[in-house]
C-alpha cells in the first residue's frame, strides 16, 4: 500500500483529497455508463464517503482504483434499486456522433449498441468493464466479487452472443 493510502486510512483529509482528485473521473465514468449521468455524481460522490470510511479496512490486496470501482458498483446497484431503473451498462459510452461524419460508422456502431443491448445485464457488465474500461479480469473479479473463472466465462459467452447477433444469426442461450 502506498504512503498515500495509509495516510488516508488513518485520517489525513490531505491524502484522502489527493485520492479523491486523482480516482473521481474514473469512478464518475464507471457510474455513469451504468446508472447515466444524472445519478453518476451523487454515485461517485456517495463511494467516496463509503471509502473515506472503510480506508482502514482497504488491506491493499488490489489496487486502490479497482477497490473504489467495487464500492462504486454496490453503489450503483443500490441507486438503480432505489430508484427503479434497469442499469444500462451500454448507451453512455457510445457517441452518437461518428468520427468525420461516417455514415458506416453510425452503423456499425448502432449494431453494436443493438447486439450489447440483447446481451444480459451480466454480460454486458462484463464486456464493459473489460473491453471499454480496460479492467483485467483478476480487477473485474475484484469488483463484482465473482471468482477470476467466472469473469472469463462471462465474457466468453458474452462474445459468443456479440459474434452471433453481429453476424445476423440468432442469440446462443447463456
Amino acid at each position: 500500500m502506498d504512503p498515500r493510502t495509509r495516510a488516508a486510512a488513518r485520517g489525513d483529509r490531505e491524502a484522502m483529497a489527493q485520492i479523491v482528485t486523482e480516482h473521481y473521473p474514473a469512478v464518475y465514468r464507471f457510474c455513469a455508463r451504468r446508472i447515466g449521468p444524472e445519478l453518476a455524481q451523487d454515485a461517485a460522490q456517495e463511494t467516496f464517503i463509503s471509502a473515506q470510511g472503510a480506508m482502514k479496512r482497504f488491506d491493499g490486496r488490489s489496487a486502490l482504483g479497482t477497490w473504489l470501482l467495487g464500492i462504486a458498483h454496490n453503489h450503483c446497484r443500490n441507486l438503480a434499486r432505489k430508484k427503479r431503473i434497469e442499469m444500462t451498462f451500454a448507451d453512455t459510452w457510445m457517441s452518437d456522433q461518428a468520427e468525420d461524419g461516417a455514415e458506416r460508422t453510425l452503423i456499425d456502431r448502432e449494431a453494436l449498441r443493438i447486439a450489447l443491448l440483447k446481451l444480459s445485464a451480466e454480460h454486458r457488465e462484463i464486456v464493459l468493464m473489460h473491453e471499454v474500461e480496460g479492467l483485467t479480469y483478476e480487477e473485474a473479479a475484484s469488483v463484482l466479487g465473482v471468482p477470476v473463472g467466472t469473469v472469463k466465462s462471462r465474457l466468453h459467452h458474452a462474445f459468443l452472443n456479440l459474434r452471433k447477433s453481429l453476424s445476423g444469426c440468432e442469440e446462443v442461450p447463456a
